[in-house]
């Protein structure tokens, strides 16, 4: 019996891969909102932390996580080596410049000035 739906032509085969192609591309985008971000930097002034990879931190973070975690620490056959850290220099992003704070030189805390409480 001959197909009579549009489901076996070659134009509509030609549609369903361009809109499989097309889903994979927008799930696997890097920097999607499930993915890593555009430029990482650390919460600042005025910011909560958000999600950030280990891997934007350094560039062997399974090597320092297994090594604080303990891992191959009591190995006697093949000791583990020193740990060396590749770590990436990641600078804050901050909403607003923090003014310095003056004290005086030498600091006088004079007793008395507040009330007790009973």
């Amino acid at each position: 019996m001959a197909s009579t739906r549009n489901k076996k032509t070659t134009i509509n085969y030609k549609l369903e891969t361009e809109r499989y192609q097309t889903a994979h591309r927008n799930l696997m985008y890097v920097h999607s909102s499930q993915g890593a971000a555009y430029d990482p930097k650390w919460a600042g002034n005025g910011l909560n932390p958000g999600k950030m990879s280990l891997n934007e931190m350094s560039s062997n973070s399974s090597d320092i996580e297994s090594f604080l975690l303990g891992i191959n620490s009591t190995n006697l056959v093949n000791p583990a080596g020193r740990l060396h850290p590749d770590l990436y220099c990641i600078s804050s992003a901050d909403l607003f410049v923090k003014e310095p704070v003056y004290m005086p030189d030498p600091m006088i805390v004079e007793r008395g000035q507040r009330p007790t409480i009973p």
